[in-house]
């Protein structure tokens, strides 16, 4: 795409809370994308000065020991995608933003057609979310760099770091369910 997004396109923030920095998620090695909260803000700011519409999801687990119950310290949003007075907030309690959630209705109520996903996991709640918005026949955008996970087992068991990790889910969604682009690139667009 060379052109601008248009002005109706959507920001949706993935699941950006503190639940994130438990050291939990970091227990079969360190996470990636080490600037990923710096793009987010970068490119959240820009966002919002093009007068364009910002939707934050913020997961709820139902899960006792979750770091993202409710009421526990890492429910809250970080600072780096902190909602402002008048943006929306979807809550859900499952990986994708769609599900159980009225996201796709208000979408096709405000004639979204264009949607630009960032957040956490990647191959966990941000995959989910892209792949569905893909399926439900929008264009979506998903910033490679101000999204991230973790390390993590195989289904062999074989330790893979977060970067390839990473960079599977990206190749798993790219030209199928999204277009990949960096937050330099997307920023061009906006």
């Amino acid at each position: 795409m060379n052109e601008k997004l248009p002005k109706e396109a959507v920001l949706l923030i993935i699941d950006v809370q503190n639940a994130i920095d438990d050291p939990q998620w970091c227990k079969y090695g360190r996470r990636n994308n080490a600037a990923a909260e710096e793009n987010m803000s970068v490119l959240l700011t820009a966002w919002r000065q093009s007068i364009r519409r910002v939707i934050h999801v913020r997961h709820e687990s139902r899960e006792a020991n979750s770091t993202y119950r409710s009421g526990a310290p890492g429910f809250d949003f970080k600072v780096c995608a902190m909602p402002t007075e008048g943006e929306l907030i979807i809550t859900k309690h499952v990986n994708s933003a769609f599900i159980g959630t009225n996201l796709e209705k208000i979408l096709r109520q405000t004639n979204t057609s264009y949607l630009v996903i960032f957040g956490v996991i990647t191959n966990n709640s941000v995959e989910a979310t892209v792949r569905m918005a893909g399926n439900l026949g929008f264009t979506v955008f998903l910033v490679e760099d101000a999204t991230f996970t973790f390390a993590r087992p195989d289904y062999n068991g074989q330790v893979r770091t977060a970067e390839e990790v990473h960079a599977m889910s990206l190749a798993n969604l790219d030209k199928e369910y999204c277009t990949v682009i960096s937050s330099a690139a997307l920023q061009s667009l906006i």
